[in-house]
């Protein structure tokens, strides 16, 4: 999921999601899914039975994207044995850029109907939702494995120190703001150029009512001075 896609592999990529309906214009793919809405259209566009939109808020804030990945983590992705890591929620989160794109080619591989997945795809199509914590069951104690495993080795016998959640949570706040500074600063530049072209244009204007007036004075003094 970490691979950097190839220029090939990005183009095939943006073409799959453009042929998907999304629920907003697409824009900036990494500013797009950073909430983890547009993700959850993704999946519920292949199982609709998988995913209640409502549950997902279009956010700015930093806490509330967080909230929707975790769901999506934790109700969704792991009915398809698809796991997004704390560091990349982080990254997408915060719109960093060539974050997201890896996310949703491994997502298109799970979501994608393949001979081999045909039986997998229509299960989860029409999924009841009252099994879903009994089928899911052992999918997650596999994830907790293997996270149990992944800490095993970095720790080296001690416990990684925790990172200050509230430090933590303002310094992504701060990010976040900044990134939400230049989209604005990004805007105002738009609108400059706007406004530059539409003086432009009425300069243009006057001075071709300039040259009309004139013409029309030279051909009252032409019609007068026949008289």
């Amino acid at each position: 999921m970490d691979r950097m896609l190839n220029e090939e592999e990005l183009q095939d990529l943006y073409a799959w999601i453009d042929q998907i309906p999304l629920s907003r214009p697409k824009r900036n793919i990494t500013r797009d899914f950073s909430d983890g809405v547009m993700a959850a259209e993704v999946v519920k566009c292949y199982f609709p039975k998988l995913v209640d939109l409502h549950n997902y808020v279009p956010a700015n804030s930093t806490a509330q994207k967080l909230s929707n990945w975790d769901l999506l983590n934790r109700k969704v992705f792991s009915k398809l044995e698809f796991h997004v890591t704390e560091d990349t929620v982080n990254k997408i989160v915060l719109s960093t850029a060539g974050a997201i794109e890896p996310v949703l080619s491994s997502l298109r591989e799970k979501l994608d109907p393949r001979p081999e997945q045909s039986d997998n795809a229509r299960d989860l199509e029409y999924y009841d939702t009252r099994d879903q914590e009994k089928a899911s069951e052992g999918v997650q104690l596999q994830t907790e494995q293997k996270k149990k495993e992944e800490k095993k080795k970095h720790k080296k016998g001690k416990e990684e120190p925790k990172l200050n959640d509230m430090g933590n949570n303002v310094q992504l706040q701060l990010q976040e703001k900044d990134k939400e500074v230049l989209s604005l600063q990004e805007t105002v530049e738009i609108l400059q150029v706007k406004v530059s072209k539409l003086e432009h244009l009425v300069r243009l204007k006057d001075i071709r009512i300039e040259e009309l007036t004139r013409h029309l004075e030279t051909y009252k003094a032409k019609g007068s001075n026949t008289k």
